[in-house]
């Protein structure tokens, strides 16, 4: 497993005894906390769930440590990367160079200078015809020229049809990773969001398009560790704790629930509360109104615990069929583990959980072979797991129009979809507007 280098930490005096409260313990929550601890500012956090980690946690199975949904990390990941890496956790991931199998086709980006990985891997590429591997090349030169900014944000898949991409690149490449990547269906994800994974991955340097592989549970990968941060910081995270809303007062703001004072607060719980936190605050309202405009994407995990491990080509495998579903060998967590992910809104969540388990069970069968004994399975699905990354979404800033308030998750503007990344950056984010504010 590679190794990920420590981030040196800097110390800024707080301009006031109150410490900045946060509300909500997820991955941005906690990154934001972990930015102002290092820098010496207290901060009290206050996660309403009994454990940390948002929609990307730890969840307990008969015993067995396993994630909420499984999430993948690439090279470009820099600023979560970096989070772990200050955390020590690095060690609990595992880098490849980019490998996609789904059946009928193997593209792998072999260990040479970028762009020469990409145009080795497309050559090389099963599955693929000439006319195929030739539009990859065009698309992404095209993009390159362009510097990765399209005049005009439409759906992904009008965007590829414009750009003459083949039927049969855009199922196994350009789709798979759009709906991977947003976690928004192809037809109706934004092109652009789409255009910057391709920037930072398969554009970037050689190391940004690998595949990054937690090799732990969530909760180790950086809940724990951020809590135990932030503690030896003289922080204060409280889990159990309910902020009800927040109001203003002295100069700052009441969190009802907890009812303590703070002179700046970052909200980092799901956007779905915000109504609910600064219903009450004047000024907040065009945020309010932002967050109207958002919908959301579904996730579904079907975790498969078998008697023995499948023997898996790599660790990550492409089932093929609607919704392109991807199994991950997880023997991390428990020898046998394996766990199928199938993204955004589609006809399988109306499917009863039994049939849907028979139907990926015969698709990995027929990629793997006979499959062991099989001892048990459960599907967790996160209903608003992600924002719908449609085009022209207009996602609200972390600095909002109420003073010393900020937002953080993975809804904010910026160039990334919902991912961990854009998570951990909107809470590092919020973390150096307030550091701004102290210096």
């Amino acid at each position: 497993m590679d190794r990920l280098a420590d981030l040196g930490d800097g110390v800024i005096t707080p301009a006031g005894e109150n410490p900045v409260a946060i509300v909500g313990g997820g991955w941005a929550g906690l990154a934001c906390a972990v930015e102002l601890a290092a820098a010496g500012v207290p901060v009290q956090l206050f996660e309403a769930a009994k454990q940390l980690g948002g929609r990307a946690r730890r969840v307990d199975w008969q015993g067995i440590p396993i994630d909420n949904g499984q999430h993948l990390m690439v090279g470009a990941y820099r600023e979560a990367l970096g989070l772990m890496g200050r955390l020590g956790t690095h060690n609990f991931l595992e880098r490849r160079p980019l490998e996609l199998r789904v059946p009928g086709f193997v593209l792998r980006l072999p260990r040479l200078p970028a762009p020469l990985n990409l145009a080795a891997g497309l050559v090389l590429a099963r599955g693929l015809s000439w006319r195929d591997k030739l539009a990859a090349a065009r698309l992404m030169h095209d993009l390159k020229e362009r510097a990765f900014r399209l005049a005009r944000d439409e759906a992904a898949a009008d965007f590829l049809r414009h750009q003459q991409q083949p039927a049969n690149l855009v199922e196994r490449l350009w789709g798979p990773i759009c709906i991977a990547a947003l976690n928004t269906p192809v037809e109706i994800a934004s092109a652009q969001v789409f255009c910057n994974v391709l920037r930072d991955s398969l554009a970037g340097d050689r190391a940004d398009s690998d595949l990054v592989l937690n090799r732990a549970d969530l909760g180790l990968l950086l809940p724990d560790a951020a809590a135990a941060f932030i503690a030896g910081k003289g922080g204060r995270v409280e889990t159990g704790c309910k902020v009800e809303f927040l109001a203003r007062q002295q100069g700052g703001f009441r969190l009802a629930g907890p009812d303590v004072l703070a002179e700046r607060v970052v909200v980092a719980a799901h956007p779905a509360r915000l109504p609910d936190l600064l219903g009450r605050l004047a000024g907040a309202e065009p945020v309010l109104e932002q967050l109207d405009g958002l919908a959301w994407q579904p996730i579904l995990t079907l975790w498969l615990h078998f008697a023995t491990p499948p023997r898996f080509p790599f660790p990550m495998l492409g089932l093929g069929g609607g919704q392109a579903p991807w199994a991950f060998e997880r023997n991390d967590l428990h020898a046998g583990l394996v766990a199928i992910v199938v993204s955004a809104e589609g006809p399988h969540l109306a499917k009863p959980a039994e049939t849907l388990r028979d139907e990926y069970l015969d698709l990995l069968a027929a990629q793997l072979g006979p499959l062991p004994t099989l001892l048990g399975w459960k599907s967790i699905v996160e209903k608003r797991a992600t924002f719908a990354c449609v085009p022209r979404l207009r996602r609200p800033d972390n600095a909002t129009p109420v003073p010393g308030l900020y937002l953080a998750g993975d809804y904010t503007a910026g160039d990334y979809p919902a991912t961990l990344e854009g998570a951990v950056r909107s809470g590092i984010k919020s973390a150096r507007l307030i550091l701004e504010t102290l210096t």
